[in-house]
Order: structure tokens, then sequence, then C-alpha cells
């Protein structure tokens, strides 16, 4: 049994987040319904925190549906970076033709020639949004180091270039259970699983 409910749309357009989204919450008899299913836009994200651009993406979709809408914002920290690129995660990969995750990967690993640390952090808010105005929001992390160059091509985005602590394989190595299971997004899930689904 659950409480969000029977059908739940998915207030993102990244088909690598849809997918692991849609993993997260398959043993829950939930229905995903994409945004896109609606003809919504991805509403731009002008917040300055994970929890503010999860916040306005969720109300945008559940506004735009009529349904109980889930959205998940995350990006990478990276410690020598103050944090950087956080929130701006994606836009580290933007160019006309589109997103370019090698550019953005290349960025950072740039930014990092002189740094005595490669510590980084995936973060993950998840925020949850019903047609009555109930909000809550979950938010997971995992520690690890940026390894260089990147190795795999599973996952998307910082995947091919980020560690987790205890683990040699990068997440582009790693098959998507295993990372899965240990993930930001995984960590955040499991605090939304304990607090609404049985």
């Amino acid at each position: 049994m659950n409480r969000i409910g029977p059908k739940l749309v998915l207030a993102s357009h990244n088909k690598g987040k849809l997918a692991e989204i849609d993993a997260l919450l398959a043993p829950y008899g939930i229905e995903t319904v994409p945004a896109s299913a609606f003809g919504l836009a991805e509403p731009a994200e002008t917040e300055d925190s994970f929890a503010g651009n999860a916040l306005l993406k969720a109300r945008f979709a559940c506004a735009g549906s009529g349904l109980p809408a889930l959205s998940d914002d995350s990006g990478l920290e990276v410690e020598a970076l103050g944090g950087a690129p956080g929130v701006y995660t994606a836009d580290w990969a933007e160019t006309p033709k589109g997103r370019d995750w090698m550019l953005a990967m290349t960025k950072v690993h740039d930014r990092l020639q002189d740094a005595d640390s490669r510590r980084a952090a995936f973060v993950c808010t998840l925020a949850l949004v019903w047609p009555d105005g109930r909000e809550l929001l979950f938010e997971g992390r995992c520690e690890g180091l940026l390894a260089w160059p990147p190795r795999g091509t599973n996952g998307f985005g910082y995947d091919p270039m980020f560690v987790a602590t205890g683990q040699k394989a990068t997440f582009g190595e790693m098959e998507p259970a295993a990372k899965h299971a240990i993930s930001h997004r995984a960590a955040a899930f499991a605090r939304l699983k304990a607090a609404l689904l049985q």
C-alpha cells in the first residue's frame, strides 16, 4: 500500500532520471507518467537550492496535470570548488547544440588541476506535491571521489567520473541495479519510502 496515489506525474524531461525513478517506484504499484505526456514544458529553474528547484518543478507539474507530482533536483558538489557546480550542474553541460556531459566533466577536471582534494558528493532532493497543497521534501547524498579520465558508459551526467566511497568502479561503470542500491537518489527514495510506502 502507498500513501501517494495510484498515478504519479514525474516532473522531469531527463530520460536518465525518469528511468531511475521509474525503477525505484516499480515495486509499489504506482503508475508513473512523465510530465511530457501532458504537454508540459520544463519550467525555468530559478531557485538557488536543490529544494527550491525541486519544489518549483513539482508544483508546476501538479498544477498542469491535476495529479500528485514528484520532482528530483540533483547535482554534483565538488569540495575544492566550493560546492560547484551544485544547482548549476546541468548548466555546465549546456551548449548551443544541447547538453555535452563530456564538456561538463572536463570543466570540473580543469578546475581541479591544482586542488589537493578530489572529494565530491552527488546530492538529490525529491519534492512531492499533491493537488490539495501538501508538500514533502526528501534529501539524499552519496559521497565519493572524482576520477579522471571518465570511465564507463552507463548512467548519465557526471557518472563516468564519480567513484562512490567504498567502490572502485565509477557510476558510469556500474550496472544500474548496483548504482541504485547506493546512489544519492536511492538515499532520497529510502526516506520517501520510510515516510509514505509500505
